[in-house]
């Protein structure tokens, strides 16, 4: 997956002991064994009948403890002279660590031949009901990290207009460095002073807070869950920053519990349709397995599974379970 992510995704980095390592402190994360500030929950999407390995997405409790966590702030500078009758108002950028503290959703990544059938909504979306489940392990604010755009060789305008003035390498080297949380770097070469818009290309401006092609359809699901442009991009690509308290999302605050009825009859889902699907998850917290059913299978208090969906969830008639339509309903 790191090896097909390419670049721009610095939590999927190519690199066999740093993914290592994550893995490991992902088992640490559920097994509570690690600080809060430093745990990291990775989740695997798997196609059941195959155990083929899908997709993958994170949630980390809190960022910029163990690695300082760099942004820029998107903000204004106002020039003005009454003599000469001229008032500009600049944007600029400011090197920040104020999203330190926050919890993110992180490394979403799905294989390309699993780009179908929901599932990048099921992947993505699933970590909401982990939040809604585990409050206590998160903090108020949640953010997300957007891929910035880059053309088809990998190159940014971004980069090229700004980073590379000061870091003299390649974006794709830069961008694999803080991918292996080496960013004493940034501190060390980056200007403190803040950066005035307009002296960048035109090109570099356009792209401030655009995301990546590929990137887009997470974007736009961010969006539909209350996520908002927090007024921070990253430094190398330029990438926006997209945040809102974990309490406003949407699939957080919509979620129920239900008890777990188990039959045969129960519909079987149709993964072609946009609406009817219901994420659910089994609110166990080492063994965490979520998976869509159709919405006809929840009554009042019950939510039918069929055998086969009840062992993958790991639950058992009369166990209870926690789940909210995949989708919103407006979209």
């Amino acid at each position: 997956m790191a090896k097909h992510s390419g670049v721009g995704v610095t939590s999927l980095p190519d690199n066999r002991q740093k993914m290592a390592a994550k893995l490991d402190q992902a088992l640490a994360s559920f097994e509570k064994s690690l600080p809060l500030t430093e745990r990291v929950y990775l989740f695997a999407l798997v196609d059941e009948s195959t155990e083929e390995l899908a997709g993958i997405c994170a949630l980390e409790s809190s960022i910029g403890h163990g690695d300082v966590w760099y942004n820029y702030h998107v903000g204004k500078s106002v020039h003005a002279s009454r003599e000469i009758g001229v008032h500009k108002i600049t944007q600029t950028l400011y090197l920040s660590n104020d999203l330190t503290g926050c919890s993110e959703i992180a490394t979403l990544f799905l294989m390309p031949n699993f780009r179908n059938n929901q599932n990048g909504h099921l992947l993505s979306r699933s970590r909401y009901l982990f939040l809604a489940e585990f409050p206590e392990l998160f903090g108020d604010e949640i953010i997300a990290e957007m891929r910035g755009y880059s053309d088809e060789d990998g190159n940014s305008p971004f980069w090229e207009s700004l980073g590379r003035h000061f870091f003299q390498m390649e974006f794709s080297d830069a961008d694999y460095l803080t991918g292996l949380g080496n960013k004493v770097f940034i501190a060390e070469l980056m200007p403190k002073f803040p950066i005035h818009v307009p002296m960048l290309t035109a090109e570099a401006q356009a792209v401030i807070g655009r995301v990546h092609p590929q990137t887009e359809p997470a974007l736009a699901m961010l969006k539909s869950e209350g996520f908002e442009f927090n007024h921070y991009i990253d430094i190398f690509d330029g990438g926006p920053s997209v945040g809102t308290k974990i309490k406003n999302i949407r699939a957080v605050r919509e979620s129920k519990t239900y008890q777990v009825g188990i039959s045969d009859q129960t519909p079987a889902p149709d993964f072609g349709v946009k609406h009817g699907l219901l994420m659910v998850s089994n609110r166990q917290l080492g063994e965490y397995r979520v998976l869509l059913v159709d919405q006809g299978a929840a009554g009042d208090d019950t939510l039918w599974l069929k055998p086969a969906q009840a062992k993958i969830l790991h639950v058992r008639a009369g166990d209870t379970v926690r789940a909210v339509s995949l989708r919103p309903k407006e979209l």
